[in-house]
């Protein structure tokens, strides 16, 4: 009697902390929530380097097209086999990616394998918006009071991130809802925007060496391009469910609009904005723009609040590892101080290290292939071949193959060209400058 007790005290006790922490603390999204979500998480900083890939990855003979073409494609199957998994285990509901992970792998091993990578993704990408946010700011003053005196770049990393310890303290996915559907409705204003500037084309020369390392560079920009698979799980998470309507029947239903935002975005983008800029287009292509100056200064506000957003959606699965861990694992009382203490900590360390390391470029090349391109392109078909089984040489079996070859050529080659990037731009570069 007395054991029954304690297991149902123990029970009690989960109970209460799954209310607690941010992913399942509730379950009342309907499908336009993961629609935007999905949005906010992909089509952001991503996007504003896909002009520069193009012109590294060389349009003349096709493989720019062929790789934003190949990864549209690739992780929308990778995002929907994510999606089906979700509740493969019938009664039972994977609600986070390192949650799935220890289903394929193993309780140990399969946190081993994901968690790294998964925070690498999620933490790389809170740094890289930190920078993003920062950088547009800047620009935002710097059009609109051209005669004003120069205000560091610190000073508006610094400025974006006084929001984000704000709306951090919002306490699950569906309270920074009205956040990101403002993030993805910029997200389209973005794309608009940057599809709308005519500019003369001019084409540069670049040594043998150079090429070879920015093709490798541009592979990661198209990788991180594709990142929501880091927090569709959580997303999910969020969704009612029932036998007789599963959440993923709602949860593709937001991805496929999702995804036909992205195409409606990406494309145009990658491919007008390297046709207007030719070679000579920045990392950040609103960087680039300089007429008309209405146009650019309200672009740059777009992406100011879209990365907003962006970072409360990439910011949540943390703060869920975070608070877990420390109800969980080291017995912590669930309270809004713990909260307050913990989430402010994060946002701190996220700020200084994106005004420490402000290389935009190098940042989306070497955590777009070093993170993204596992966690994205390749894990699913893992999890899946492990899971699901399907027969040797079968039509499943052959394409989740080809995805894991691509996934880890993607890994290993293109954070060499990110980490140049970052190493020359570090060499005349000034801290806190």
């Amino acid at each position: 009697m007395v054991y029954d007790q304690s297991e149902s005290h123990e029970g009690d006790r989960e109970k209460a902390i799954n209310d607690w922490v941010p992913i399942t603390s509730a379950r009342n999204a309907k499908w336009w929530f993961s629609a935007f979500h999905n949005v906010t998480a992909m089509v952001g900083a991503g996007v504003l380097s896909l002009p520069y890939a193009m012109s590294e990855l060389g349009w003349h003979r096709g493989p720019g097209v062929v790789m934003v073409v190949m990864s549209w494609a690739i992780t929308l199957y990778t995002l929907w086999q994510m999606v089906e998994m979700h509740e493969i285990v019938p009664g039972k509901r994977f609600d986070r990616y390192h949650e799935l992970g220890q289903h394929a792998f193993g309780e140990k091993l399969g946190l081993w394998i994901i968690v790294p990578q998964q925070l690498t993704v999620e933490v790389g990408t809170n740094i890289i918006y930190m920078v993003t946010g920062g950088q547009s700011l800047k620009k935002v003053h710097d059009i609109v009071c051209p005669n004003c005196k120069e205000i560091k770049l610190t000073y508006f990393i610094m400025i974006f991130a006084s929001v984000q310890f704000v709306l951090s303290y919002l306490p699950d996915f569906n309270s920074i809802s009205g956040v990101s559907l403002a993030a993805a409705v910029m997200s389209l204003a973005i794309c608009w925007k940057g599809c709308s500037t005519k500019c003369g084309l001019l084409i540069q020369g670049f040594n043998q060496a150079r090429k070879v390392f920015n093709f490798l560079a541009a592979m990661g920009d198209v990788a991180f391009a594709y990142a929501g698979h880091n927090v569709v799980l959580e997303i999910q998470a969020t969704i009612p469910s029932t036998p007789e309507k599963p959440s993923k029947i709602a949860m593709w239903k937001g991805v496929v609009v999702a995804y036909l935002i992205v195409a409606f975005c990406y494309f145009p983008v990658a491919f007008i904005g390297y046709w207007v800029f030719g070679n000579v287009v920045d990392g950040n292509i609103l960087i680039t723009l300089e007429e008309p100056t209405w146009l650019v200064a309200a672009a740059n506000m777009f992406v100011v609040v879209h990365v907003i957003g962006g970072y409360q959606v990439y910011a949540m699965p943390v703060f869920d590892m975070i608070e877990s861990a420390l109800v969980k694992k080291l017995h912590f009382t669930p309270c809004l101080r713990l909260r307050f203490i913990s989430r402010t900590i994060y946002v701190a360390l996220t700020m200084l290290v994106g005004i420490c390391f402000p290389f935009f470029g190098g940042l989306l090349s070497f955590f777009g292939g070093f993170a993204f391109a596992p966690t994205t392109y390749y894990l699913p078909c893992i999890i899946w071949l492990i899971i699901c089984k399907p027969k040797r040489f079968s039509l499943s079996w052959i394409i989740n193959c080809i995805c894991i070859v691509l996934g880890i050529l993607l890994m290993i080659l293109s954070p060499i060209g990110g980490l140049r990037s970052i190493i020359i731009s570090a060499k005349d570069y000034k801290f806190f400058s």
